[in-house]
């Protein structure tokens, strides 16, 4: 994992992403889509990792807010593997941050409404503010799940509210599965080298930078090249085969939530379409 930290240092902000200028003798149709604009916005620093206020495509402006983490960065310490956390009491803050990173106000948890490290590695808080009064009080309007799986080759960043500081490269590529110590995650992506996440980073969004929606949640890397081991996952293939790639790191799709999420952002697991872990 990019195991969280307990202590926070100077950051560098490493973020900007500019829009290609229209060139007049291409057609409208032929045109490549600008590049949406990808601040601090909306997310958020936790006391060990990072994460960020989402809304489904489907959530309401008076539904209570949602914060997107890792499970490994939850309060009570990482679920086992199998184990699947629901509806449970938490009081945990979170620091929310503006476009230039700047913390603007302290958002509180009511509940853990889902969180797992099982096929995949993701927390969601509910929050006693709802979307509507987040954006009425501090101005930051939530960051959208996108509800499709993302494109290999695409461009993304990882924006850490632990560190402030944003990390830009492309999807390399899927892992069919991610193996770290007693945990394997399902179809993980893996970024090409320049996201060179580190501790602290867990939970951060992935953000698609031409639809400006979250497509994953960072959530891990190799560190030294061992392989499958704690702090080095490993990827193995439909036929068994294990790759071990040292240096590169991983995150955890998140159009899968999406269905889960119903009216009033209850977490359903047993809405049609939620592959989500059940306890």
């Amino acid at each position: 994992m990019n195991k969280p930290l307990a202590g926070a240092l100077l950051s560098v902000l490493l973020i900007g992403a500019a829009a290609a200028p229209a060139v007049a003798s291409v057609p409208l149709e032929e045109k490549a889509a600008p590049a949406a604009a990808v601040t601090f916005a909306g997310t958020v620093a936790l006391s060990n990792c990072s994460g960020s206020v989402v809304r489904a495509p489907a959530s309401q402006p008076n539904d209570p807010a949602l914060v997107l983490s890792n499970g490994h960065c939850l309060e009570t310490g990482f679920p086992a593997a199998g184990e699947v956390v629901k509806d449970q009491a938490s009081s945990r803050s979170f620091s929310l941050l503006n476009a230039s990173g700047s913390k603007v106000a302290t958002l509180r948890a009511s509940k853990i409404a889902y969180a797992t490290m099982t096929d995949t590695d993701v927390s969601l808080y509910q929050l006693t503010k709802t979307y509507a009064q987040i954006q009425s009080q501090y101005g930051i309007g939530a960051l959208t799940l996108n509800d499709v799986r993302p494109v290999q080759g695409s461009a993304i960043k990882v924006v850490s509210g632990y560190w402030k500081r944003t990390y830009t490269c492309n999807v390399d590529g899927f892992a069919y599965r991610l193996k770290e110590g007693e945990w394997t995650w399902k179809d993980s992506v893996r970024y090409t080298s320049a996201c060179n996440t580190i501790g602290g980073t867990s939970g951060s969004p992935v953000i698609d930078t031409t639809t400006g929606k979250v497509v994953a949640v960072n959530n891990t890397g190799n560190e030294d090249g061992s392989r499958c081991t704690d702090n080095n996952p490993c990827e193995v293939d439909q036929n068994g085969n294990v790759t071990v790639r040292q240096g590169i790191n991983y995150a955890q799709e998140t159009y899968t939530i999406v269905p889960c999420i119903g009216a009033g952002n209850v977490i359903d697991l047993n809405r049609p379409g939620c592959a989500l872990p059940k306890p």
